[in-house]
């Protein structure tokens, strides 16, 4: 884990704290605190966070699945329903298991859970497959 983490230093992983926690053969997890810059004015966290952590472990599923010196997988379409709150102080656990693992296309599927094991956003990210140039 400590290189997929390093890999995404300096990038949108570290300016809202995505940490990569876990990798299986058919899934990925990564944890997100909830705090001032994942949170919306009322102090919960904001969906836009949620979908941040949808993309990033969505993608790098993906990418992890495919032979990436042939190919790579971009984000086409994200999509989220959230189910229940999470606020400041807490941390967020987010888990990647493929639906769709085709040719030119993927589909993930994300679900984010509290401290307590509840899940509290449904969420999924289609990828385009292309080669490398």
């Amino acid at each position: 884990m400590t290189a997929l983490n390093e890999h995404c230093r300096n990038t949108l992983n570290t300016s809202l704290g995505i940490v990569f926690t876990e990798i299986g053969t058919d899934y990925l997890c990564a944890e997100m605190p909830v705090d001032e810059r994942t949170i919306q004015p009322l102090g919960m966290l904001n969906g836009g966070a949620s979908l941040s952590l949808i993309e990033t472990l969505g993608s790098m599923a993906g990418n992890l699945y495919l032979d990436r010196e042939k190919y790579m997988a971009f984000g086409q379409s994200v999509t989220c329903n959230h189910v229940k709150s999470a606020f400041r102080g807490e941390i967020v656990t987010g888990k990647a298991t493929p639906v769709h693992l085709g040719k030119s296309s993927q589909v993930w599927d994300v679900s984010i859970y509290n401290q307590q094991g509840s899940r509290i956003c449904k969420g999924s990210i289609t990828l385009a497959v292309l080669p490398r140039p």
